[in-house]
């Protein structure tokens, strides 16, 4: 099996702690920068970094796929990762660099997938490039979005209360 490697990244307007907060916050703040193609996010363990484990929908090409995932912090508040649980190998990760002085964030979503080889193979990277590519960048401008919204709440890993 061949790997197909999908990156986007952005400046994010928020300091990477407010930033890597609703990344990681898969009850109060991921699920608001989803593009609308992701569906139906379910918190089957954990809800906050590391030891987290979700399902959801993914919709694309006129077919609805559903996925299980397993979160690991390999550097809490800078990397988390979002391991498919299913056999279609598949790992996403999340990146967060500080940026101006800590004022703002440097965010890379990047997906390693396995694909079949061959001209099916080569079809089928070329579509899942340009789709998640493209899914990517609404959710880095859907990040910059929340990030941006006064009062909204979630969990910073670590901590015990929402972060103002």
């Amino acid at each position: 099996m061949l790997e197909s490697i999908v990156r986007a990244s952005a400046r994010i307007d928020a300091p990477p702690a407010r930033v890597y907060g609703i990344i990681a916050d898969y009850r109060n703040g991921h699920p608001h920068i989803l593009p609308k193609q992701f569906r139906n996010l379910v918190v089957e363990a954990g809800g906050v970094g590391a030891g987290t484990i979700i399902s959801f929908e993914v919709r694309a090409f006129g077919m609805t796929r559903r996925l299980r995932a397993a979160i690991t912090e390999p550097q809490p508040g800078r990397i988390l990762v979002e391991s498919n649980m299913d056999p279609a190998p598949s790992v996403t990760t999340f990146t967060v660099e500080p940026a101006e002085g800590g004022q703002a964030s440097d965010v890379t979503i990047e997906t390693r997938l396995g694909t079949k080889p061959g001209i099916l193979g080569t079809i089928e990277r070329a579509m899942s490039s340009g789709f998640l590519r493209s899914l990517y960048s609404e959710e880095l401008a859907l990040l910059d979005a929340r990030a941006k919204v006064p009062g909204s709440t979630f969990q910073v890993p670590g901590s015990r209360r929402p972060e103002p």
